[in-house]
């Protein structure tokens, strides 16, 4: 028999909440509050209908003891993950990184005789924010053959890091990019789509990583940058602190860490130094 939950009036129980959220919760670190009852709800019904499953109860069980390869909770957490991102968001802030941050540890890496550069974008999505990384460099670095230079892009949900491997964008996506920049580092396609250069997509690497995985996390280190722009927000105290510790080894000395504009690292951590560049407030590993 095939259901179809399009009539089903069935709501999901505190007990469900609590299991499908504590699972969530020990493979990723990410914390769904009580006031997402619905928006989980709804999530779980969409993954229930494609699996022609009748209850909430039967699918919590499934993903407890039948997906054995993981690919189902996979799935569902790619629906539970929001990807509002575009080319060049809260550019105050990518300012200050390009014209404070970037010239300091430029400066300062040259003077050493070291040549590299390394970017973290922890939470990338479908790529926007590690092209625009990749965009700045080429833009204010005045000589970048002379530079070797890595830019890391990890996210959890497979669909995107697809998405950003491809390197094609809708119009919305690129409404922030200056023209000269549209010009340079994009071809317009047929369809009206804009596909990033060759030469940007070369600089990126593109991760797949679940930033609550504590040991495939410790694999990252020695970076001059770490973006990881309105991710936190998903943790609870517990992980965020756990990320964050991880970020502070995994960046280098002099380094940078870049947060969401409502972000703040006051209750997590005293480790790194707040400074104000360019009129905005960034943290530094000294």
């Amino acid at each position: 028999m095939l259901y179809s939950l399009k009539s089903n009036t069935t709501k999901l129980t505190l007990s469900e909440f609590e299991r499908i959220t504590e699972l969530i919760y020990k493979r990723t670190g990410i914390r769904f509050e009580a006031n997402k009852v619905y928006f989980l709800e709804k999530r779980l019904e969409k993954r229930m209908e494609e699996l022609k499953m009748s209850s909430f109860t039967e699918y919590i069980r499934y993903l407890y003891f039948l997906d054995k390869d993981g690919k189902e909770f996979q799935r569902l957490i790619e629906l539970l993950t929001i990807n509002e991102t575009y080319f060049f968001r809260d550019f105050p802030q990518l300012k200050t990184f390009a014209e404070y941050c970037l010239p300091d540890v430029a400066e300062r890496k040259y003077r050493e005789g070291n040549n590299t550069l390394t970017l973290w974008s922890a939470g990338c999505s479908s790529g926007e924010e590690p092209y625009t990384l990749a965009i700045i460099l080429r833009e204010m670095l005045e000589d970048i053959n002379k530079w070797e230079i890595s830019i890391l892009a990890t996210d959890i949900d497979n669909d995107a890091l697809e998405k950003a491997k491809e390197g094609v964008y809708e119009e919305r996506s690129v409404k922030d990019v200056p023209i000269e920049y549209i010009d340079k580092y994009f071809t317009i396609l047929k369809d009206g789509r804009f596909k990033i250069s060759d030469e940007i997509k070369s600089m990126v690497t593109f991760v797949y990583l679940n930033l609550g995985d504590r040991m495939s996390i410790r694999r990252y280190r020695n970076f001059d940058f770490i973006f990881c722009r309105n991710v936190l927000i998903y943790f609870d105290d517990i992980s965020r602190k756990q990320v964050v510790d991880h970020f502070y080894i995994a960046l280098n000395r002099g380094g940078y860490i870049f947060l969401g504009s409502s972000e703040s690292l006051n209750r997590i951590t005293n480790a790194f130094k707040l400074k104000r560049m360019g009129g905005n407030l960034v943290y530094v590993k000294e």
